[in-house]
């Protein structure tokens, strides 16, 4: 496996919680009762496996090598990538900022919850799209296979590191059991 294939792997999971995300919004919009537990759980997951440990492995890692590379970051591929992920991370930043008002009893703030998971789900599923078909084909044509595994070694440290022993683990259960919670 290269270095960017291990992103890809982290991207299925994404994309299995902006399904969770989709069925959790809907169910807010139609005035069905959520958890304010899931909403916190899934506010936690994007925040900590999507931006904190996957984002970071692409900005600190693989951009970073890509532009030692000579490939530029200001514009282009890396540079929107880059733009979508502030983006992202205010949306992040938002519905967690809504499932803990919801919590403490604030029953409009799941609202807030919902518009914005909604925002990152449509912004995150066209930027994985975007990543996995355009961006990592470049890297693998840039960065040769023996740093690609240097890189995917240096992917099994930060995991260790952001997420704590058997933590990337924990993520994917989280979601295969909020999957299950929202049907």
């Amino acid at each position: 496996m290269v270095a960017t294939e291990a992103l890809k792997k982290d991207h299925r999971v994404i994309e299995k919680m902006i399904d969770v995300l989709e069925k959790l919004a809907k169910k807010i919009d139609n005035g069905e009762d959520v958890s304010a537990d899931v909403l916190k759980s899934a506010a936690d997951f994007i925040r900590n496996f999507a931006d904190y440990y996957h984002h970071g492995k692409e900005e600190d890692l693989l951009f970073k090598r890509m532009s030692e590379r000579g490939f530029p970051v200001e514009g282009g591929p890396i540079g929107m990538m880059l733009v979508e992920h502030d983006e992202g991370r205010g949306y992040a930043r938002a519905m967690a900022e809504g499932a803990e008002k919801y919590a403490a009893g604030d029953a409009a703030a799941k609202k807030v919850f919902s518009e914005n998971a909604k925002n990152y789900g449509d912004l995150l599923s066209q930027h994985i799209q975007k990543e996995d078909g355009i961006l990592y084909m470049m890297a693998n044509n840039l960065i040769k296979e023996e740093e690609q595994q240097e890189l995917l070694n240096i992917f099994n440290i930060v995991e260790i590191e952001k997420l704590g022993e058997g933590g990337r683990q924990r993520y994917v259960d989280l979601v295969d059991e909020l999957e299950k919670l929202v049907g």
